[in-house]
């Protein structure tokens, strides 16, 4: 486990390099995350308004000793400058912080043929597939909407 001086446990905003502009555009612009695959962020600069989509970028996460860092980001800045981190990296890290990127670094796809509901497996509509059993016992007094449709 990485610590700073005092001994006490790292955070991901120390393993970054940013200056005092980068902070300030971080905090005065709007984020958005989402997860896109594991160990991957979208960051998204929601200021940009109707061109958002535009400014948004996937930003790489990982373990370090014991803590989840942004690493790489596509963006421009990220992939030509070595001299600081992007503020997309930075915003991952302040705003969107450890909840976002251990839920990336926790992140995992699973196939569609494992994903069950209730032992039913589902079909392309989100209903059961006819061969599946009648629900109205399940329902009370109410039919269920394969009844309701027959009647």
């Amino acid at each position: 486990m990485a610590t700073n001086e005092s001994g006490r446990q790292k955070t991901a905003v120390e393993y970054l390099n940013f200056g005092a502009k980068t902070a300030k555009r971080v905090a005065w612009e709007a984020w958005s995350f989402r997860l896109v695959g594991p160990l991957q962020v979208l960051v998204t600069n929601e200021s940009y308004g109707v061109e958002k989509d535009a400014h948004a970028y996937v930003v790489a996460v990982e373990d370090v000793g014991g803590v989840i860092v942004p690493r790489e980001c596509e963006c421009p800045a990220d992939r030509f400058r070595d001299d600081y981190d992007c503020k997309h990296k930075v915003a991952l890290a302040t705003v969107g912080g450890p909840v976002v990127m251990e839920s990336a670094a926790a992140f995992s796809i699973e196939s569609p043929e494992t994903v069950t509901s209730g032992g039913l497996t589902p079909v392309t509509d989100g209903g059961r597939p006819e061969s599946s059993a009648c629900d109205c016992e399940e329902l009370g007094s109410l039919p269920c909407w394969s009844c309701y449709l027959t009647e």
